[in-house]
């Protein structure tokens, strides 16, 4: 992986299960930054809580570990404290499209410029296997056990609903074009939301290496990820599910643009040593 900039310097056992597609996805994400000539003083990653969450512990870069459903709060927040760094928000499916539904729902609204990596097993990992959002109808789980009956959750097409100006699915069993996914996400200018089908090898037993090659199909050329209502249309598919940049749009004002971090005579706002003054100041004057 390059100069492997991104390697943490001391060692540390990694907390998953042997042929776990979280390993995929660090790899994959490692590379990316390395390849993009990022550097690790300016990069953070943000996640809450689950063995997805898990990730950033193992990258040589700032870290957050937060609550539960909380890495896009987390993100969103640095990225307006300091709009210069890279801000990545990574998590599982439960803990961003579950716990952290609300967050999903308004970050992509506001557009932060920020990176949204979500691990989707289709199963809740680290508390032994539940459903999750994303799991299959009709899958058995140890809570479902005569089988799931709700419809997953649709991430891409919620995004792709209340304007995300990137989105994109990847399969982590394609290591390559997921890196390549992830580069594309990182670059784009707002919200960019990259949902990944990764194996849980332990608890989810249907959706494997094989069942993801085998439902899954990449857009091809012809494909117009600038037309919404073609897109819509498009990953509302259910037999065999769509992967690739699925939807782009340049140019779409962020929220930091909005609320003016960038402007040239503002500092950023870990550098406003009077913010604490101010605060302070309007408290006392709400509490008279």
């Amino acid at each position: 992986m390059g100069n492997r900039v991104f390697e943490p310097d001391h060692h540390m056992d990694i907390a998953w299960c042997p042929a776990c597609g979280n390993f995929g996805i660090l790899g994959a994400l490692k590379m990316a930054l390395e390849e993009l000539g990022l550097r690790p003083e300016n990069t953070v990653i943000t996640s809450g809580i689950g063995q997805a969450a898990k990730t950033p512990q193992y990258v040589k870069a700032h870290f957050f570990n937060g609550l539960h459903g909380r890495s896009l709060p987390l993100a969103c927040g640095i990225k307006v404290a300091n709009p210069f760094l890279t801000v990545i928000a990574e998590s599982g499916d439960g803990d961003t499209y579950g716990e952290g539904g609300s967050h999903f729902l308004h970050a992509i609204r506001r557009n932060s410029d920020i990176t949204n990596i979500v691990h989707n097993n289709m199963i809740y990992g680290l508390t032994k296997g539940q459903a999750s959002p994303t799991t299959q109808e009709g899958m058995m789980t140890p809570i479902h056990v005569r089988g799931v009956y709700e419809k997953p959750f649709n991430p891409v097409a919620v995004a792709l609903s209340l304007g995300a100006s990137f989105v994109a699915r990847a399969n982590i069993g394609d290591l390559v074009k997921t890196k390549e996914i992830f580069k594309r996400a990182i670059q784009h200018k707002g919200y960019a939301l990259v949902d990944v089908f990764q194996p849980c090898v332990v608890f989810n037993k249907l959706n494997t290496y094989q069942w993801f090659k085998e439902h899954t199909y990449y857009v091809d050329e012809s494909y117009d990820a600038h037309d919404r209502v073609a897109v819509f249309s498009r990953i509302m598919e259910e037999d065999r599910l769509p992967i690739g940049i699925l939807y782009e749009q340049i140019g779409q004002k962020t929220f930091e643009e909005h609320i003016g971090v960038y402007e040239s005579n503002a500092d950023p706002l870990f550098r406003r040593r009077h913010n604490l003054n101010t605060i302070r100041e309007l408290i006392a004057e709400y509490a008279k």
